[in-house]
């Protein structure tokens, strides 16, 4: 090789998601980030609906009947799971910022506790709005 020859470093490349072993700690990670998408789609829907409410009865109603269909059911459960999710795992990346659940234990630990609870409060969350009001 040649004094004048630049050299070239081999460097590896970071390998695809395919050669990773999926673990509990990648899903909340991409859970996490997903469900706040959610919550921002979430939140215009929410300011949209005060629009509808601003707008008079009859744009009111036009928006909970949207609502009140199968379709707008399941966006409603999705809405509140994310929120949900997204405020569990929230609390954990504070504990995580105050130095605290380090260890890989803890880590897979409290990433089970997001995606558990997340579906408990949840469901204990719809189970009260619909034993007290009979519907969503």
């Amino acid at each position: 090789m040649a004094a004048s020859e630049p050299r070239v470093r081999e460097r590896p490349l970071s390998p695809h998601l395919q050669v990773y072993r999926w673990q509990v700690q990648m899903a909340s990670s991409i859970l996490h980030r997903i469900t706040g998408t959610i919550l921002a789609v979430g939140a215009l829907a929410f300011v949209y609906g005060l629009l509808a409410l601003a707008g008079g009865p009859q744009r009111w109603a036009a928006f909970a009947d949207c609502l009140e269909g199968p379709l707008g059911k399941v966006l409603l459960l999705g809405f509140s799971w994310a929120l949900a999710y997204h405020l569990i795992n929230g609390v954990r990346h504070l504990l995580q910022d105050g130095g605290l659940g380090f260890s890989v234990p803890d880590f897979v630990r409290s990433s089970w506790i997001s995606i558990i609870g997340s579906i408990v409060l949840t469901a204990v969350g719809w189970g009260i709005v619909l034993s007290h009001w009979g519907q969503a």
